[in-house]
């Protein structure tokens, strides 16, 4: 409807301060068209909505207007007030504050709307945490995120992935990416002055993004040996986009990780838990033996496809590569060595 297009139009001014027709339209999913009607309508129903030329041009709200209408329908109000506080607030210190701020969008929502909210909340809860909770030591995480708050430079002690021969993940853009180990040792440290520009958590683990020279790199906070932050400051990119370099690291990081191709036979009723493995990649399946089923896939090593083999036991056989037959039928008769029949 268009009451709820130009309502959407004036919180975003309100929000975001000046934006093109182009953004607008996109974030509308309107034409240009469209969004100039819009804004003549905003004019004439007296909203003080305004156009500027040029380069760093746009649509644009007179200096202090502000509205009291937040446009929520009963839908968006409930779908806000559903998510719950998680462990990641807590690590940034937010956990009473996200608290207070449902409380106080609850109290300005109309009366119906509010009992609707309520009443979701009350019997759906989203927990976006996995089984497996990382235990993780991150002292220095409030200290990166005042670094990245005040745009000051950062003097770090960096543990060194351990895994890095094997993974090839040296400091780097994609190196210490989701996924990526945590230290286990006494690894060797590097020392860098960096530029923090973000913080992302995939689900319980912190990373940190931030400019070194001219590279930009992902840090695992966790790996921090030491941290301090500098009188330093630095100017943050205009055109860094946190979520658009997260997602472009990851596929990175997922391509950059060894490949070990092989053929197996599983059992039907194992194939669904296969899919599952987080370290075996389904390329094709093919017609086998009843109660089976034949695929070629993608392990990481050599050494992880062995593990992953034995660990179902008489429900998985390797076709090829011989190398990995040869392997797993090798581990199989040590482990029967451990138990002797007499």
């Amino acid at each position: 409807m268009r009451a709820d297009r130009l309502v959407s139009i004036l919180l975003l001014l309100q929000n975001h301060g000046r934006m093109t027709a182009k953004e607008l339209a996109e974030k509308l999913e309107v034409s240009e068209r469209t969004i100039h009607r819009d804004m003549e309508a905003l004019g004439m129903a007296g909203v003080p909505v305004y156009a500027e030329r040029g380069t760093n041009g746009g649509w644009a709200l007179t200096q202090g207007y502000r509205t009291d209408l937040t446009g929520l329908t009963a839908n968006e109000l409930q779908s806000l007030l559903l998510v719950s506080p998680t462990a990641t607030l807590g690590d940034l210190g937010m956990r009473g504050s996200f608290e207070a701020a449902w409380q106080k969008l609850l109290a300005a929502s109309p009366a119906g709307t509010r009992q609707g909210a309520q009443y979701a909340r009350e019997r759906i809860h989203i927990d976006g945490a996995g089984w497996h909770q990382s235990e993780e030591s991150i002292p220095y995480l409030s200290m990166v995120q005042d670094a990245i708050w005040q745009e000051r430079a950062l003097f770090i002690r960096y543990l060194k992935n351990p895994f890095q021969k094997s993974y090839q993940e040296a400091d780097s853009s994609v190196r210490n990416s989701p996924g990526s180990p945590a230290p286990t040792g006494a690894e060797d440290t590097v020392e860098r002055i960096v530029h923090p520009l973000g913080l992302v958590a995939k689900r319980s683990t912190w990373y940190f993004v931030a400019q070194v020279g001219e590279d930009t790199r992902t840090y695992r906070v966790s790996r921090l040996a030491e941290a301090r932050l500098l009188d330093e400051s630095f100017e943050r990119p205009a055109d860094f986009d946190l979520a658009e370099y997260w997602e472009q690291s990851t596929v990175a990081f997922q391509s950059s990780l060894p490949r070990y191709p092989a053929r197996i036979r599983v059992k039907e009723h194992s194939f669904a838990r296969l899919k599952q493995e987080r370290y075996v990649q389904i390329k094709s399946t093919h017609p086998a033996d009843k109660e089976w089923v034949e695929a070629d896939v993608q392990f990481h090593t050599l050494e992880s496809a062995c593990e992953i083999v034995l660990g179902y036991g008489s429900r998985m056989q390797v076709i090829e590569p011989l190398e990995l037959r040869t392997k797993v039928i090798a581990e199989a008769t040590a482990t029967l060595a451990l138990y002797p029949t007499s």
